[in-house]
């Protein structure tokens, strides 16, 4: 059973979100919270494995709740949820740890997909916004390599440049003629050497330092 919890200002999306989660056998919500600061206090309470977060919320806003969220010990997994799909918000809510961004108008059984795939460990952007992700570092100067790539061994570089292209661990594993379990080593490498929570993550790094570029 995956435990979820809703925070939304709107009493109405969060009764929505709640009759949608509710028809799935294995999803079960936990918790409802108004604004950021009730988010943050009932996922202490209640330890939920999602909180799906608003991103404009009174008190504190969603990004500020998926900071200290993500600071938590055993952190649960974040999805952002917004009517916005500016660049903006969806850098910040990337930066804020979130594994997770969704337009609210995306269709129910997107957002229960959403919520599987990150409970799971994985990551998501909106498929109407994950080619901005790219687009966006596509005229922007390459930056000098940070010091932490050195850690990297050109095989993981390689797996990296993949991952970034947006493969997946059975794609890059056919590109490489690697094992799927080595490469799914390799990213579990990446991620830690580099100090990145998941594939999002690696992804918006990949293309801020210049490991890859647009058409690259």
């Amino acid at each position: 059973m995956i435990r979820v919890a809703l925070a939304d200002d709107q009493a109405m999306i969060r009764a929505g979100l709640r009759m949608v989660l509710e028809t799935e056998p294995d999803l079960q919500v936990v918790a409802e919270a108004a604004d950021g600061a009730d988010a943050l206090a009932v996922t202490r309470r209640t330890r939920p494995d999602v909180v799906l977060l608003d991103i404009a919320m009174p008190r504190l806003d969603g990004l500020a709740a998926a900071r200290q969220i993500a600071a938590l010990p055993s952190p649960p997994r974040i999805i952002m949820l917004t009517t916005f799909d500016s660049d903006d918000n969806l850098y910040s809510a990337l930066r804020a740890g979130a594994s997770g961004f969704l337009l609210k108008v995306s269709p129910p059984e997107q957002l229960v997909a959403a919520i599987r795939v990150v409970a799971g460990g994985a990551a998501l952007l909106d498929p109407a916004v994950t080619t901005r992700v790219i687009a966006a570092f596509a005229h922007q100067p390459a930056p000098q390599p940070p010091p932490e790539l050195a850690q990297l061994t050109p095989r993981e570089l390689d797996v990296l440049r993949l991952l970034a292209r947006g493969l997946s661990n059975a794609e890059i594993a056919d590109h490489l003629t690697l094992g799927e379990a080595t490469v799914k080593t390799h990213v579990a490498r990446i991620l830690m050497k580099l100090g990145l929570r998941d594939r999002v993550q690696a992804v918006v790094y990949a293309y801020e330092n210049g490991i890859i570029r647009v058409g690259g």
